[in-house]
């Protein structure tokens, strides 16, 4: 059967939810469902099957937790039941942490145990929480898949299997985990899936694993590209040296009431916050390191107009909508189109008019034009504003100031001074001076230095990092710039695929697939290119890891240790 978002004036009282849950949802001010929460909660209640198409930011959580929740035995009634009744599988460790803390506040008034479940997080832990009881495990596919092999985690009692984010953790390469769970779960359990986009892989999965499911379709034309015409969308080519100053510049002309700026990792997020802080912004930082009570405090701030920026990687920005938002800017190009429909729908909502700006480095303007194709429509691309630029903005927002307190405020209590310097000055000169101290209390930094412009220009394919000598044997080129190459004792003899190394990457640390680069698979080892700077994170975690079951070394390839030691 198929639903759609229908309307109307539907409460949670309406959905059949216990007093217990409406009294938390009462408690965080959430006032009537979303529509994907209308639609999804009461036949996740009744036990039918789900396939929902829903974008980041339409309350999807809730539509899945709360019935979850719903169907849980009374406070005092596990005491016989020690595997979870729910798993939720979800792509990244970030987002592990925000649905799991997601169940914990809608459900602590009914003593639900919840765990999340994922790699980098110390085993020993999640093995004693496992042997106490639990009634909601989260978890990514990797670790999951890892404790059920282990006999830790305990499928036999699972009532509902959720797979959020299917189409994300399927580009991360954990296709095969899943199904694996999923064979590993009762037959007559309920399985709901989530995903932005409804590829046919993804239909595939439903055909084998739901029965009859109930499927919504939310917000399917920003999943297409149908982007609200109230978002302005413009781009501008930036050289990665350059980019912090072109942020820079472009916020001092923009001059948003408040703004996103969205970034692929915490750490990029870490020093831009600390870069734009010392530029004179008011910025925040908001990402999936962060506990629960610092990211509550930094959206307080942002709310309440003592902050001007939120710079946040996707997760942690899931679910947002803030009232004074009037700009996003993507600080890099996301590498899935949908990934970009997400971000710029957090301006534009509720009929407000919102811009989205993106910096793109030259070897990403290609990823613009394959969102281009997908969403249906032009991102010009334009000159970044100039010094001379820059300084007529300035004084333009200056005029605007001056002229706003000429209509509305009182200006009496400043006659006799303006009188007084008319016996000795000429009263163009007094107004010039008033306008010179004006336009200098601004108090921005003074921006000074030209932006070199930059063309667009072609680059290799991602993962053509190898070419062949003139013998047949395969050499290695150096690594992209910023890139780590790091050693994998197993290969195509081991039935290593691309996607393995990348979902044992990703479900370990804190990579995304998109932050890996090119891979090279040969008989008896792997070559992979991982962010610089992650690398030693990466080795650490991977240590002890399995990669199709079995356990193999992980390390920096030689021939690039001997260079760096050169």
């Amino acid at each position: 059967m198929t639903m759609n978002d229908t309307g109307g004036d539907v409460t949670f009282a309406d959905l059949g939810l216990r007093p217990e849950l409406l009294d938390v949802l009462a408690t965080l001010g959430y006032e009537e469902p979303t529509p994907i929460q209308r639609e999804a909660i009461l036949p996740l209640v009744q036990g039918h099957d789900l396939l929902g198409q829903a974008a980041t930011g339409t309350g999807k959580t809730a539509a899945f937790a709360l019935p979850m929740l719903q169907r849980m035995p009374p406070p005092g009634d596990q005491s016989e039941q020690n595997g979870p009744l729910t798993l939720v599988l979800v792509p990244t460790r970030e987002l592990a942490i925000q649905v799991s803390e997601a169940f914990h506040r809608y459900g602590r008034v009914l003593g639900t145990r919840v765990l999340p479940i994922y790699g980098g997080a110390p085993i020993g832990r999640q093995l004693q929480a496992l042997k106490r009881g639990v009634d909601v495990v989260v978890a990514t596919p990797g670790r999951a898949l890892d404790h059920i092999r282990r006999g830790t985690l305990d499928l036999e009692g699972l009532r509902t299997v959720v797979l959020d984010e299917a189409d994300e953790m399927l580009d991360m390469g954990f296709a095969e985990d899943i199904e694996e769970i999923i064979a590993a779960a009762p037959e007559d359990r309920q399985t709901v899936l989530f995903s932005a986009t409804l590829p046919p892989r993804i239909d595939g999965i439903a055909r084998r694993h739901l029965r009859n499911p109930v499927r919504l379709e939310m917000g399917r034309a920003a999943a297409e590209g149908q982007t609200t015409p109230l978002v302005e969308q413009r781009a501008y080519l930036v050289a990665r040296a350059h980019k912090a100053a072109a942020l820079g510049r472009l916020l001092d002309i923009e001059a948003p009431t408040a703004a996103i700026i969205f970034c692929r990792t915490r750490d990029e997020v870490d020093q831009l916050t600390e870069t734009m802080n010392g530029r004179g912004y008011r910025a925040e930082a908001l990402h999936g390191g962060m506990e629960q009570e610092q990211r509550d405090r930094v959206m307080s701030r942002l709310r309440a107009g003592t902050a001007d920026l939120l710079i946040a990687t996707d997760v942690a920005a899931r679910g947002l909508d803030v009232e004074q938002l009037t700009h996003v800017v993507n600080y890099n190009v996301p590498s899935a189109p949908e990934a970009y429909v997400h971000r710029i729908g957090r301006v534009g909502r509720a009929g407000r008019e919102g811009v989205a700006l993106t910096l793109a480095e030259p070897r990403e303007h290609r990823m613009l034009k394959a969102i281009e194709r997908v969403t249906q429509q032009q991102i010009p691309v334009k000159r970044l504003p100039s010094v001379a630029d820059l300084r007529a903005r300035r004084m333009e927002l200056t005029r605007g100031a001056l002229e706003e307190v000429l209509i509305q405020d009182d200006l009496a209590p400043f006659h006799a001074v303006v009188e007084s310097l008319a016996d000795e000055f000429d009263l163009m000169e007094i107004a010039m001076a008033a306008v010179k101290l004006a336009h200098e209390a601004g108090g921005s930094v003074p921006d000074e230095q030209e932006i070199p412009e930059i063309a667009p220009r072609n680059v290799e394919k991602r993962g053509k990092q190898w070419e062949s000598a003139p013998d047949g044997r395969r050499v290695t080129r150096s690594p992209a710039g910023g890139m780590a190459r790091l050693f994998f004792g197993l290969g195509r003899s081991a039935g290593i695929r691309p996607q393995d190394l990348v979902g044992a990457i990703t479900g370990e640390s804190r990579l995304n697939g998109r932050d890996v680069g090119g891979i090279e698979i040969a008989d008896r080892f792997s070559l992979v290119e991982v962010p610089q700077n992650m690398a030693d994170e990466v080795i650490d975690a991977l240590r002890g890891a399995t990669i199709k079951g079995r356990r193999t070394t992980i390390r920096r390839e030689r021939e690039q240790r001997r260079r760096t030691r050169d």
